[in-house]
């Protein structure tokens, strides 16, 4: 287990402008803490550095976009406080998102699952191709998706995070995906969205640095709570895994 959870990477390139910051784990792009912690500190250093007009955040592969939280490591909290401070890695990414003064583009190009889910709703800009189906399979495990549900609900309204959270165990089309607004543009190839994701950042490269960080506090307006707020749901959520319904949950789910 402790293997699983030091593999993968976070890494930042920086060219012309553009930081595309990347993220990999051999398990479907699943996140252990380690990652999250990584890609919170890597958006917070590309939104400081004064050479980046704009972040494209992306996953390696072909298959999933991502897989949300490790399981491996979900099952292995022992108390409250270890459970509080696991489910704050993805409160402290999208955290890191929500004030990041630059504009991050979101590349989806397969499945979204959990946390991926918010990390999709959190990016100001959002393309996908029409396999990155989403779900939010939390409740179907015994906890609920309380830490991205925010993020989720503001980008979706009420009513598609409630039909997402509510049917766990149910995929959502990319298309579904797309006409409630978590997607921007659906692509039938990832060739085809990369390219149209490249003209859009040559585009905003050109824009006014000052106007796209005064645009996206407008954007987040409303959220200035959230670090609290996410802390909460963080412990809502350490306190629902450590019931024997969740484990034993998260152990069926993971022999399938």
């Amino acid at each position: 287990m402790s293997d699983a959870l030091e593999q993968g990477y976070i890494k930042t390139e920086i060219k012309d402008g553009l930081a595309t910051i990347e993220f990999f784990h051999p398990l479907s792009n699943s996140l252990p803490s380690k990652l999250l912690r990584e890609l919170a500190d890597a958006i917070s250093a590309a939104g400081e550095d004064d050479s980046v007009k704009v972040i494209l955040l992306k996953s390696a592969g072909e298959r999933a976009f991502c897989a949300g939280a490790s399981f491996d490591e979900l099952i292995s909290i022992q108390d409250m406080d270890q459970g509080k401070k696991f489910f704050s890695g993805f409160a402290n990414v999208i955290n890191a998102m929500r004030k990041c003064p630059k504009f991050i583009v979101g590349r989806v190009h397969g499945k979204a699952v959990g946390g991926a889910v918010g990390l999709a709703s959190s990016v100001d800009y959002c393309f996908a191709t029409k396999f990155a189906s989403v779900k939010l399979s939390e409740l179907a495990v015994g906890i609920g998706p309380f830490v991205v549900g925010p993020a989720v609900e503001r980008k979706i309204g009420l009513s598609g995070m409630s039909e997402l959270a509510i049917n766990a165990t149910e995929w959502r089309d990319a298309q579904w995906a797309h006409q409630r607004g978590l997607y921007y543009h659906l692509h039938d190839s990832v060739e085809e969205m990369d390219k149209e994701i490249e003209a859009l950042i040559e585009r905003l490269k050109g824009f006014n640095p000052e106007a796209m960080a005064e645009l996206k506090k407008v954007f987040w307006r409303g959220t200035e709570n959230w670090d609290d707020l996410l802390a909460e749901r963080a412990a809502m959520s350490g306190k629902l895994v450590l019931s024997d319904f969740t484990r034993n949950a998260i152990q069926a789910f993971k022999k399938k």
